[in-house]
């Protein structure tokens, strides 16, 4: 039997970096694409916002400045910056915004001694900001932390037993999830003061770990924080479309538009 010749085929090494950088652009292609198509049908659906009543919490402020990074960032600055770009977004779509701080402030008074007394004093009001202009959704604005630098992830907690609350929260974190293409985790059931006093459906979002030290600079970086404030608003677009009419009082609206006045933010500009 004649000998099987086998011919080997050779790939300049140009065609190969050529293949590849083909490859690769295809790929950013596709996801633009996919991006495009996404900011394109939030579009079609933030209508939804219309009119609606939504309490934008930045976790801490003021005398409690959250949990402190490694290079120094405080979880107090990063909640507020994103918390901005998340009310600017909401109340161009049409939602009447209410911001909990627009400052590095918290909401105690000024003569009330203690730290942990000030801590309830700020809850409470943050809560009855939410409950007596009867919000239609609570998203609070938290970095979380871990003794371990390699948990990584931003991710959602809401009130064990609120189907409202796990329905927003599920599409917040699927938008979490497909913008920032970094985390897998899921909403969990906690019981937190903010969570279980609020009569609105309430969302306490960890937008990522202040202790790993790639979160910690990406979430100071104003482009990560755009991308951070899209997805809690396209989350929220999401959540609104597919909710009926709340069964609930509606809200006293000239009462709403008054603190909105009070309260309502600047434009700021995407990076």
């Amino acid at each position: 039997m004649a000998p099987v010749t086998v011919k080997a085929f050779r790939v300049k090494k140009g065609r190969l970096i050529a293949l590849a950088a083909l490859a690769a652009l295809l790929f950013f292609l596709g996801r633009a694409l996919a991006e495009n198509s996404s900011r394109q049908a939030v579009a079609v659906m933030a209508p939804a916002l219309a009119n609606k009543v939504i309490v934008v919490d930045p976790g801490h402020g003021g005398v409690d400045p959250g949990a402190v990074g490694k290079s120094g960032a405080l979880e107090k600055d990063i909640c507020l910056a994103v918390a901005r770009r998340l009310a600017d977004d909401l109340a161009q779509a049409g939602a009447m915004v209410l911001m909990t701080r627009e400052a590095d402030t918290d909401l105690s008074d000024p003569d009330t001694a203690g730290l942990a007394a000030k801590k309830r004093e700020d809850l409470k009001r943050r809560v009855a900001l939410a409950n007596e202009n009867r919000a239609d959704l609570y998203v609070s604005i938290h970095v979380n932390s871990y003794p371990d630098p390699g948990r990584h992830g931003a991710q959602c907690f809401v009130q064990r037993g609120s189907a409202e609350s796990k329905k927003a929260a599920r599409h917040i974190q699927s938008e979490l999830a497909r913008v920032l293409g970094n985390t897998d985790r899921e909403p969990l059931e906690a019981d937190h003061y903010i969570t279980r006093n609020t009569s609105a459906p309430a969302v306490i979002v960890e937008i990522g770990f202040i202790t790993n030290k790639t979160e910690e600079e990406l979430m100071q970086e104003p482009g990560y924080q755009g991308k951070l404030a899209w997805a809690l608003y396209a989350g929220t677009v999401r959540y609104f479309s597919e909710e009926p009419e709340a069964a609930r009082e509606p809200a006293d609206k000239e009462r709403v538009i008054k603190t909105f006045k009070e309260k309502s933010p600047g434009v700021i500009n995407e990076p």
